[in-house]
């Protein structure tokens, strides 16, 4: 049997598709496994705020939350976090919003001096300039772009 060339394309695309579908459900499993676990994990803390009214302990709650949900229970110190946190009165079972790193670098004072700087000699490199300024290299960068 030859192989023709309408027979490779074929094949390749049989076999090519074949192997993207493989990757697009491997994707879709993590997806989904990934979010199942993020409702795992607001379902336990629902029941922990819930444990935590009538009074139950840390270790209580903890041995239910095995009983129930097996190997994909909430570790120990993270039950124990959240049974403090709502015993001292939290109400949110979702988490709190955060902020990233501060912006310390670039203000509009450093994008100022870099402007400037940029304005008097135009063949300065990224790295003199972080070193004049005395901010990060990949800041000036960020600031140029």
């Amino acid at each position: 049997m030859t192989l023709t060339y309408q027979r490779f394309t074929a094949v390749l695309l049989i076999y090519g598709s074949l192997f993207l579908s493989g990757i697009y459900y491997c994707l879709r499993v993590f997806w989904c496994a990934a979010a199942r676990m993020s409702e795992l994990e607001l379902e336990q803390r629902t029941n922990i705020k819930f444990l935590v009214k009538p009074g139950k302990s840390g270790n209580e709650i903890r041995e239910m939350l095995m009983q129930v949900y097996g190997d994909n229970a909430m570790k120990k110190t993270a039950v124990y976090n959240w049974v403090k946190r709502f015993s001292e009165g939290r109400e949110s079972v979702t988490d709190e919003e955060r902020s990233g790193w501060p912006a310390t670098s670039r203000t509009e004072e450093n994008i100022a001096k870099i402007r400037q700087i940029v304005r008097e000699n135009r063949r300065l490199t990224v790295r003199s300039i972080a070193e004049q300024v005395n901010i990060d290299g990949e800041t000036v960068r960020k600031i140029l772009t």
